[in-house]
Order: structure tokens, then sequence, then C-alpha cells
């Protein structure tokens, strides 16, 4: 195919998903979508495969091809223009309940089968469960992390399921909120459909998937280029988790990475078993973060696809904390342990090149809020994520107070979250020295503070709380992380890592992030500067 009419369709389809991302997040009604962006939209082939993505999340767009997968196997031959599938489970394809994924067939002219997919994956603030914002400190069960959806179509050929829609917001906490972020997702869908269509209007679908099958390859030659790059050999890492939230004991993660010609086996043999609490990752996480470090290194240029995934084969033993069995809890393995999976694949790569970075904070340090309105007497569930510090490189420091890795969501406005719920923010800042030291310091996290304003059951899904950010090559351990209950009273209380707790009205919480690892030893900047 020609060079510049490859670049063209390439550029036009990351576009068409872009608008999507651009729909959903308008048009969402949960601040968790609006104003945070927790959300990811891409393009499917008729086979499931990843062809093209918004700059989004990691830990979704590296899973979603497996949710897709598992809507084509469901409605495999019964699929119509406008039918809209819907699914969460963990156990096929998904990562954990909030995230629903929206799936929608592209029909090309008269063809009776879809050519393409379009489909988006936002967290919705409220599935259900025992706890509002449905991420439990402590669940050990999936049951009671909210609604299990299998496939199931929420619109065939145009036309909403309204029972459908009635059971699933029967059992969430904000209806109204969740019924709008559905059709948020929906209409998202409805344009990439339009744009796809107009596509291959433009160009016809045969050199559209002409495009298709080219970049796949494209990516999967850069991959295998950069995998050969590396030196042959077997490379271990192992690092922790803090606990599960039911046992104080450590979980380890081991990895060994084989790098054989232009191929690499991902292997996990040695992780713990899967454990009681929600720290285990469904199979759709582990791979979606290895594929992500490879990414990562393959560089900027190569477009995002499954080309990727390709010359990567994934070991992980069934029944462990990166493959567990149902029913399982899972939902700060999407969390939390895809940010622990990252820094063992890139401590074992640290072994190969010098372009991996310190780890950074490993966590993104849940925050779920829920209670009663006092104003509207309405329930409310609020949920967010909260930046930290990023690991250095061996070109510059790590980034402040920003989320890495397998998050890439934004921050939520003060203003936006005070509008929105009875809690104010009393503090909000950069917290200053927690980056490792180092030739190149690690980044700084944040500390952010909460007031609540009525009486609310907070949950807790954070990890670095025990074992720090490591450094690299000398360079020192980013601080680890503290939780704490500052009671209207004065008397405050250290949580741990995973719990859910209440809190009265005038009672605060204090988030404190981890800071990134340091890179290089801190005595040979010295010797420069002298």
């Amino acid at each position: 195919m020609d060079r510049i009419l490859l670049a063209i369709l390439q550029k036009k389809l990351e576009s068409i998903a872009e608008e999507m991302a651009t729909s959903l997040r308008l048009t969402a009604l949960s601040p968790n979508i609006k104003e945070r962006a927790d959300f990811s939209t891409a393009i499917f082939s008729a086979t499931g495969e990843l062809i093209a993505q918004a700059d989004a999340i990691p830990v979704h767009l590296g899973s979603m091809s497996a949710s897709v997968v598992e809507g084509l196997k469901a409605f495999k031959g019964t699929f119509e223009p406008g039918d809209v599938i819907i699914h969460n489970s963990p156990f096929r394809g998904g990562t954990h309940l909030p995230d629903i994924t929206a799936i929608m067939p592209v029909f090309i002219e008269e063809s009776d089968r879809p050519r393409f997919f379009v489909a988006n994956r936002a967290h919705h603030a409220d599935v259900g469960g025992m706890v509002p914002g449905s991420l439990p400190g402590t669940s050990t069960e999936v049951f009671q992390e909210g609604m299990i959806i299998p496939p199931v179509k929420l619109f065939s050929g145009g036309e909403l399921s309204e029972d459908l829609l009635s059971l699933l917001l029967e059992n969430y906490r904000t209806p109204q909120e969740r019924r709008g972020d559905f059709m948020a997702q929906v209409g998202a869908n409805r344009k990439g459909v339009e744009r796809m269509q107009e596509l291959a209007k433009e160009y016809g679908t045969n050199t559209i998937l002409t495009a298709q099958k080219v970049l796949l390859e494209m990516t999967e030659n850069a991959t295998r280029s950069f995998i050969k790059s590396l030196e042959e050999g077997s490379y271990e890492f192992t690092d922790y988790l803090d606990s599960d939230g039911i046992s104080p004991e450590p979980i380890p993660i081991k990895v060994s990475v084989h790098i054989r010609g232009e191929s690499a086996i991902v292997d996990f043999e040695g992780t713990a078993p899967q454990v009681k609490g929600n720290a285990n990752a469904p199979l759709a996480v582990t791979k979606s973060a290895v594929y992500y470090v490879f990414r990562c290194l393959t560089g900027e240029h190569v477009p995002a696809n499954s080309g990727g995934f390709r010359p990567i084969e994934i070991r992980a033993p069934k029944g462990c904390v990166v493959n567990p069995v149902w029913p399982a809890a899972v939902s700060s393995g999407n969390t939390e342990t895809s940010q622990r999976i990252v820094d063992v694949v890139f401590g074992a790569l640290a072994q190969a090149t010098d372009i991996v970075p310190a780890a950074s904070q490993g966590t993104m340090n849940n925050v779920l809020v829920g209670g009663r309105d006092p104003q509207t007497q309405r329930l409310f569930s609020y949920y967010e994520t909260i930046g930290g510090g990023t690991g250095a490189t061996k070109n510059k420091n790590g980034e402040d107070a920003i989320h890495s890795h397998m998050t890439n969501t934004w921050n939520t406005p003060i203003e936006a979250l005070e509008t929105a719920y009875p809690i104010r923010v009393t503090a909000y800042y950069v917290r200053k020295d927690s980056g490792g030291r180092g030739l190149h310091r690690g980044g700084d996290g944040i500390v952010r503070e909460y007031e609540f304003l009525t009486p609310v059951t907070i949950s807790l899904q954070t990890e670095r709380r025990i074992f720090s950010p490591w450094g690299l090559y000398g360079g020192k351990k980013g601080k680890v992380g503290r939780n704490l209950l500052i009671r209207k009273n004065g008397e405050i209380e250290e949580l741990p890592g995973r719990i859910t707790i209440t809190a009265e009205a005038g009672d605060r919480l204090r988030v404190e992030t981890p800071g990134g690892g340091g890179y290089g030893k801190e005595e040979i900047q010295k010797e420069k500067k002298m």
C-alpha cells in the first residue's frame, strides 16, 4: 500500500476513535467520566483485533479486545445494524465490574455481516455490590463487587431493551446517572459507526481492510525488531503487593522474561496463588499490563494495535493471583495488581536495556465515598483515583503528581467535586521530597484531603503503603503512601491500604500518595558539579 495513503488512513482511524472519546466525555453524566475521563474508545476488526484507539486508559485498551471477542462469540451470526452489546464479566475478557464495555457492529452498505466493530469501556461510579462505588476494600468474591453482566444486547436493531435496562438500574445506587452514562456510551459508538461508514464510502472497504492488515503487520514487525535488539536470555524479577486486605501477608508477583530472537515469553510461574481478597487480576488484565510494557519500549512512532501482541507469549498458571479462577474477588486486580505486573516486567527488562524507568508510584490510590446527599436525599457514589510520582529515567527526573502506567485519567477539579457531592476538599498539593533521590530523582506524589459534610462510607484500594517504589542503578526508593482518617475531635487513625470504613460529618480523609524511584547514583551528579 502507498505509504502516504496508509499514513492518512491510520490518522483517520485514530481520529474516529478520538471523536468517539469526545462524544462520550461531553454527553456523560457522571464526574468520573465527564471530568476524570475514566473511559476508553477504540476500533476493532471483524474478528476482534484492536486496530486503532484514542489516547486513553492502558488497562482498558490492552484488554478490551478480549471483551469484543467474547461478545462476538456470544452473538456469532446474529448481528444487526443498530445492535449494542454490553458486558463486564472479569472472567470473560473484562477487568472489574464497574468497567462496562459497549460494542457495536459496523455494517458497510449492503453487507450481510459486520466488517468492523467499534467499542468503548467506561468506569461506572456504582454497579451495586456491598459498598458504594462497587470497589470494596475487603471483598472475598466477585458477587460482592457488583452486578455481573454477561454479553447481552442493550439495543437490538436500534431498539432499546427497556426490560434489561430496568433490571440493571434497579441494582445500582445511582440509577439516573448510570442511565445517562449508558446512553453516552451508545451515542459514542453510533458516532464511530457513522464515521467508519463514511470512511469506507470515501476510500472503499477493501482499501480500509488492506490498511488494517498492513498496520497490524507494521506494529508486529516493530515489536519484533525491539525484542530482537535485546540480548537473548532470561531475566527474572519479583516484587510484592502489600496485602489483599484480608490477610496481612505480602503477595509476591514473580516474572521470568525469556528473550528468544524476535519473540518473548513472559512467564509468571512462582507468583502467589490467588488470594481471598480482591487483589486477583483477571488474565485479560495481566495480558494488558504486559503488552503495555512492550508498547512503551517500542516507541511512540509505532501504531497502537493488536499487532504488538503477536510476538509475546504470556504464561500464567491457572489459579494464581494473575490468572484467578471464578468466583475470585478481582476489583483491585484491575487497578492495583496491574500496576505491580508492570513493575515486575519493567524490573526484568531493566536487566536487558537501560531505557526502562525506575518504578513509578505503583498504585491508583482508589478512593470511593458514598452516602445520602442531605439536600436532595438521593444516594450518591463518588469515585476517583489520585496521581503520584513517576520513576526517573536515564535522561530525566520523574514527573510529579501525575497518573502513570495502567491508568491515564485526569484530575477531578475541586469545583466539580464540591458542586456534585457533599464533600469539601481541604488540601491538595504536591508531596515534596517523596520521590527517590538519584542522578535523576523520582517524581513527587500528592496530598489530597477531603472533609465530609454528611455521614459516608469510605472504601480504599491502595498499594505501596509498605513496599516502596524501587530505584534503578543506585537510585533511591520513593516514599510509600499513607492513608489517614482525621476524626472531627482531632483523633487521627492510620488506615491500611485496603479498607471499608464509615465516617461522620466533619471527619476528614487524607491520602498521601507515593513518589517514584530515582535513577542512578546521586554521587555521580555531585562529582559532575565539582
